[in-house]
Order: structure tokens, then C-alpha cells, then sequence
């Protein structure tokens, strides 16, 4: 896989991703956040099985050979980050509006870069610090942030970016040593919807017709977010190490925003435009500074 694919799949899972935020608003009007991300996982499993049978189950062996129980291990934690970041995001928008989770989410940005280099000790390419710092000061703009009210619900969202981080994170170092993204996907999404349907059972009443009419919202989020948005962001890190491609993802906000301004009418700003300007910069000089470094050596050597 070349990086052109992995970057062409990280902008595809950050765009359904950007448009999920108003499917996971909305769709808990008559269910809770256990339910619906039980639910929503559930069916990302089911679109992802197939998928899993005919490309990856004829590789499973050799690629297992390598060490079956560290990628069971990993792939579990995998599962475990992907619940926690999930589930706090959920629960968080009852308790806060849209503007304040969006903008705290975006705290994964620079997370990722902290946790690797004082917890994993591995070396951060000094143009990812300004990049995460646009994408925050874009974050900030791009929200609305400045005119919210800090809520009670804003402090699980923090406590879920550092689950986001470490998804991100692990998802890295799965990806770069077993070549089995689907199945990565399948096993994630059990996991979150096996302990996303405990949650419900333990703080839920479980509706089944309250199910039936979040329909399109599970759906959407199920099929597109749940199932193949977190594919794409897999085969993206096959290539994409964790700092830029969490850099990448921050491109969400932008998309829904601009989803929110086409299909709710809401008014984008001057602040909102710049935002979206300070993001988009962020990102490309994540990716271009580090290979302007890579083609300057290449061209010394010839």
C-alpha cells in the first residue's frame, strides 16, 4: 500500500466522521449513549464480516504466525480505547452542546505527540508542534468556543481525547506489524458493542422501539462510521505515523462544520472561515515539511 492510498483513506474516514456528529446528536432522543453505540458497533461488525471472509481470511495464518497473543493483546486494547473514547463522547453530549465537544475532541491532536514522546519515548518531527498548535487555534475558531460555556459534560470529553490518543496510538503499532486491517476493524467493534450492551443493560432501559426510531441515525453512524470510516483509518496508519495522522484527523471539525452549514443552515462566520483555514494548514505542513527533509537527502545522494 503507498502512502498516496493511506492518505487518500484517512481523508475519507475523517470525512464520515464529520458528518457522523449530527447523526450521534440526534440520534439519542430516544435511546441512551450505551445503547446507541452498542447498536451502531454492532452493525459495523456485520458490514465488516464479509469484507474480513473474502480479502484477509486467506492471509490470517501467516500474518498470526508473527505472535497471535500480541496481536489478540493489542488488538483488544485497541477495542477497549476505542469503547472508552466513544462512550465519553456519547454520555458527554447530554451534558454539552455540540461546539464544546467538538472543540475538546480536538485535545487528541496533541495528546498523540506527548503520549509517544515522554511515554513511548520515540522522536516527534519538530513540524508537527506548530501543526498541532494551528490545529487547536483552529479548533478554537472553527467551534465557536470563545462565546460557549465551560459544562460539566466538557471534562469527559477531555478524559475521552486521551482514550481517542491512545487509539490512535496503538492502532499504529498493530497496523505496522500485522498486515490485517479488516480484521483490526471486526475485532474493535465487537468489543465496543459487547461492553457498550453492558453499559446499557447496567444504566439503560434496553428500547427496542426506541431503536427503531434512531433507524437512520444507527445506521448512518453504523454502517459508514462504525464500520468502514475506522477501517479507512487503519489502512491510513499503515503509512502514516500516529502524530500526523492524528494531525490529519483533525480535519473532522472542518467537515462538520461546512456538514452543518449545508445541511442544517447554520451560519458560518468569519472566525469559523479561519478556523477551517488554520486546520487545513496545520495538516498540510504535517505532511509536506517532513518530505521536503526526505527528497533534500535523496537528492544529495544521487
Amino acid at each position: 500500500m503507498t502512502k498516496s492510498i493511506s492518505l487518500l483513506s484517512a481523508l475519507a474516514c475523517t470525512f464520515i466522521w464529520g458528518t457522523t456528529f449530527i447523526a450521534q446528536d440526534t440520534g439519542m432522543e430516544y435511546i441512551g449513549p450505551y445503547l446507541f453505540n452498542s447498536v451502531r458497533f454492532f452493525i459495523g461488525f456485520l458490514v465488516l464480516l464479509p469484507f474480513f471472509l473474502l480479502i484477509e481470511n486467506k492471509n490470517l495464518n501467516k500474518e498470526l504466525n508473527k505472535s497471535k497473543n500480541e496481536f489478540l493483546k493489542n488488538t483488544f486494547l485497541i477495542g477497549i480505547f476505542l469503547f472508552l473514547g466513544s462512550a465519553l463522547q456519547q454520555i458527554s453530549l447530554l451534558y454539552t452542546d455540540i461546539a464544546n465537544a467538538a472543540f475538546f475532541t480536538i485535545f487528541y491532536v496533541p495528546m498523540v505527540p506527548i503520549i509517544v514522546f515522554f511515554l513511548f519515548k520515540e522522536k516527534v518531527h519538530w513540524s508537527n508542534w506548530p501543526s498541532v498548535t494551528l490545529c487547536l487555534m483552529g479548533g478554537y475558531l472553527l467551534t465557536n468556543f470563545y462565546d460557549s460555556i465551560v459544562r460539566k459534560g466538557d471534562a469527559l470529553v477531555v478524559l475521552g481525547a486521551i482514550f481517542w490518543a491512545l487509539h490512535i496510538i496503538y492502532v499504529g503499532k498493530v497496523i505496522k506489524n500485522f498486515n490485517l486491517p479488516i480484521l483490526i476493524g471486526l475485532i474493535q467493534t465487537l468489543v465496543v458493542s459487547l461492553l457498550s450492551f453492558l453499559g446499557a443493560i447496567i444504566f439503560e432501559e434496553i428500547s427496542l422501539n426506541g431503536i427503531l426510531k434512531q433507524t437512520y441515525q444507527i445506521l448512518y453512524a453504523g454502517i459508514l462510521s462504525g464500520g468502514f470510516a475506522f477501517v479507512f483509518q487503519i489502512y491510513a496508519q499503515k503509512n502514516i505515523s500516529p502524530t500526523p495522522a492524528a494531525i490529519i484527523f483533525s480535519l473532522e471539525g472542518v467537515i462538520a462544520t461546512v456538514a452543518a452549514w449545508i445541511l442544517l443552515s447554520q451560519v458560518l462566520n468569519l472566525n469559523n472561515i479561519v478556523g477551517c483555514i488554520f486546520i487545513i494548514f496545520g495538516v498540510l505542513i504535517s505532511q509536506i515539511v517532513p518530505e521536503l527533509k526526505i527528497n533534500k537527502v535523496k537528492q544529495k545522494y544521487r
